[in-house]
Parts: structure tokens; sequence; C-alpha cells
């Protein structure tokens, strides 16, 4: 019968999850009873994730199966084995906040644009409260801050601590609403008891006046309690319009760790590890493709892979490159609509370390003559311009030329291995202008 139950659920919710979370349940017989149901997972984050999320729905589909409806319980190994677990003190002290249990510092992927970020997320995880205390990560969207923040927080549960995880408009919404109702010291006791405050989007209290006040207070008695506080946004904190001096002076007070744009071998690290997690096979070419083409927003490109992988299985269709380019074109044309010639111009300049009135030169030193052959070649494929115009563009006598070189950068791409890395890194960097 669970099996049936189980086999039902996977089609009620998406499959990631059902993989990721409900495939590592085990059904326990010798601790089940007629009115109460008991699995184990194998932590403790996994056990809270399922217990939020899936206990009513497999409840409800059992009581659909047999006609009568079960408690659901899951419970951790060492729980189920007698092990005991770390003594938590404080009385009551609890994890009040859901984090997403996936998000841990195991598979982050880092590399030269992360790595310090990574790395005092994972100190102030370990000792709270010490000298990184406010740690103030930012950066632009879509690069790993939450995954970093949620990481701090699934490492701080593991540990004992009590975890507070919040994004800054549910700490609006829930300052409002407590204020509304009169029920500010239900609100400070959630906030202000807890060992780790995580606030995600700080920025977006910008302006919000009674609520900064409400954050002043907060941040101040658990900072004297040595109480650890990690929060992201989108930039530094002297950056941040409509936030009082005395809130940007204490978003200093610590660390601060930016998040930089991801190389193209980062993004490769990170698409073969979501491709892993997911069970999505896909070639290197295939990879490269995305992590040449799709910027630097990770959360677009884990989408473009789950959109790849869903057009697949719906058509039964094997996925080469030539099917990736027709799925991903729109994703791609999106990308790269505001790109102009001088954008292009500009980057291969500062990559290559050549002037942009020699780029567009008739010069012919060899140095010169390949980066107005890069030029050439990611004009054609990231904007809209004929062959023609990009004649004209490069002072070249017709389209021919443009073609010959354009030949001439295709039989480097495929022979030269250094060569194309390179001209995908320019690509990306050109992609990345707006991100």
């Amino acid at each position: 019968m669970i099996s049936t139950v189980l086999d039902l659920l996977s089609d009620e919710i998406p499959k990631q999850e059902f993989s990721r979370y409900i495939k590592q349940l085990k059904f326990q017989e010798n601790e089940s009873k007629s009115d109460t149901i008991v699995f184990t997972a194998p932590n403790p984050l996994i056990a809270k994730w399922i217990k939020t999320k899936y206990c009513d729905k497999i409840a409800h589909i059992y009581e659909s199966q047999t006609g009568h409806k079960p408690t659901i319980l899951i419970k951790t190994k060492d729980s189920i084995e007698g092990v005991k677990k770390p003594v938590i003190t404080n009385e009551q002290k609890v994890i009040s906040t859901i984090l997403n249990p996936s998000l841990t510092f195991e598979n982050f992927i880092v590399g030269p644009s992360n790595q310090f970020a990574f790395s005092s997320a994972q100190a102030v995880a370990k000792k709270p409260g010490s000298s990184y205390n406010p740690l103030f990560i930012y950066g632009f969207s879509g690069l790993g801050k939450t995954h970093l923040l949620q990481a701090v927080g699934n490492q701080a549960i593991h540990l004992g601590y009590s975890v507070i995880y919040t994004t800054s408009e549910q700490f609006l919404n829930d300052f409002i609403y407590n204020l509304r109702n009169k029920t500010q010291d239900r609100f400070r006791q959630k906030y202000r008891e807890c060992d780790f405050l995580l606030i995600d989007d700080i920025q977006f209290l910008s302006g919000k006046e009674q609520t900064q006040e409400e954050f002043f207070h907060t941040f101040n008695e658990l900072h004297s309690l040595n109480k650890q506080i990690v929060m992201t946004s989108d930039k530094p904190p002297k950056k941040i319009a409509g936030f009082e001096d005395r809130l940007k002076s204490r978003f200093e007070w610590g660390l601060m760790a930016d998040v930089q744009p991801p190389g193209l071998e980062t993004k490769i690290s990170i698409i073969q590890k979501k491709c892993e997690l997911d069970g999505v096979d896909l070639s290197s070419d295939i990879i490269n493709y995305i992590a040449s083409n799709m910027g630097d927003n990770i959360r677009e490109i884990e989408s473009a892979i789950i959109n790849l992988n869903a057009h697949a299985g719906l058509l039964s269709q094997e996925i080469t490159l030539e099917f990736a380019k027709h799925v991903m074109k729109e994703q791609i044309k999106e990308k790269n609509k505001n790109i102009t010639l001088e954008d292009i111009i500009k980057v291969i300049s500062v990559e290559l370390n050549i002037k942009p009135s020699d780029i567009k030169s008739k010069k012919r030193t060899k140095s010169i003559v390949e980066a107005r052959r890069i030029g050439i070649y990611l004009a054609r494929v990231m904007t809209p311009n004929s062959m023609p115009a990009l004649a004209s563009y490069f002072d070249m006598k017709d389209h021919t030329a443009v073609s010959h070189n354009m030949k001439k950068i295709n039989e480097l791409l495929d022979s030269n291995e250094n060569f194309k890395i390179r001209v995908e890194e320019i690509k990306n960097k050109i992609a990345s202008k707006d991100s």
C-alpha cells in the first residue's frame, strides 16, 4: 500500500522534488501502526522539508485508498536507532524557519568569482557572532547569494542553532501584520530570540522608515548578544538608496563579501552539477553552448536546462546541440537584443588591450587582425546586422571580406580550444553587460 501511495504522490508533485526528497524516505513497517505511518529521512533537513510540504498530502492519498486517514511521522535514522542528538540549550530553542535543504555548501560550485563569499559564509556558519558579524553578501541577481544564505542556515540548524531566514518582503509584511494587530512583542520575540537572523535582499526595505526603525533595534539587540546576522543585497551598503546612515554603517561593522559574475569554467561546473542533480544528460558541446550564451544569471541558466529537458521529454526527442539551439533560440535572442556593435568593440578592446579605433582600422598587425576577426564574428552571431552592414562598420571593401573573416575564425574555433575559450569568455562578458 505504501508504494502505491508514493506512486500516486509522484504524479501530483514536481518530479524534481519527488526524486530529491520523497525517494529518500524509508518506510518503517515495525514502527508503523494502523493509524500511524512512520518514515525515516536521511537527515533532519529533509525530514523537516517533507513534514512541512507533503505529510498532509501523503495522509490524504492514503485515506483515499484505505478509507481512514493516518498520522504521518517523519523521523531521522538516528532517532529510529536510539542515537542521542546534541542537546539544544535555552529550553524552548526551536528552528522557526523553512529553508530549502538542497541549498548547502556541499553543492555550491566555488570559483574565483565567489570564493571569498563562500569562505566567509562557511566561517560564520561554524563560528557565529564572532568578528564577521554582520556578514553582508552583495552582487547582481542570480549569482548564488540566496544559495549561500540558505547554506549558512542549513549548516547552523545541523549544528543545533535556531535560525530565522526571511526575505525583506516577508520581514516587512510580518512587521505590518503585528503592528496592526498590536502584537509587536510576538514579532520581537521571533526575530530577537534566534541564534541566526538571515535576511535576503535587504535593499527592498529602502524607504520603509518604520520597518527600518524596528530592524535597527533588532540588529542592535542581536549584535549585542553575539547572535549572527547575515544579509544579502544587490549593492554594497554605501550604494543602497533610501536607508538611514546609521543602518548603513552597521551593515559595514562586520565583513562585506561580493559575489562576482562567474567565469566560463565555473558556469560549466554549475551546469554539470545541475544536470547531475536533475538527471539531465547533456553533452559537453551543449553545456558549453549554454554556458557561453546564457549570460551569468544562474537562475536563468537553471531555468534553461529545465525547459530544455521538458521539451525533450514531451517531444520524445534526444537532446542534440541543434535541438538545444532551437529550444533556446528565444531565450538567447532575448539576452542579446540590446547588444550593439559599440558594446562588442568596447569589451574586446578592454579584454585584448587594443584601441577601439585600431579594431575598426585597416591595420594588419597580428593582434589587431585577431581582435578585428573576433569583433566581426561576435557582431555576426550576437546582433542582427547583415554582412554588408558589418563591412561598412569595419571599413571593409564589401560583404565578401566579412565572409572571409568568418571562415577564418570558424576554422580557428574548430582547431584551437584555447582560442575558443577566449572568444567565449569575451562573448559572455558582452552578453552580461546589462545583467
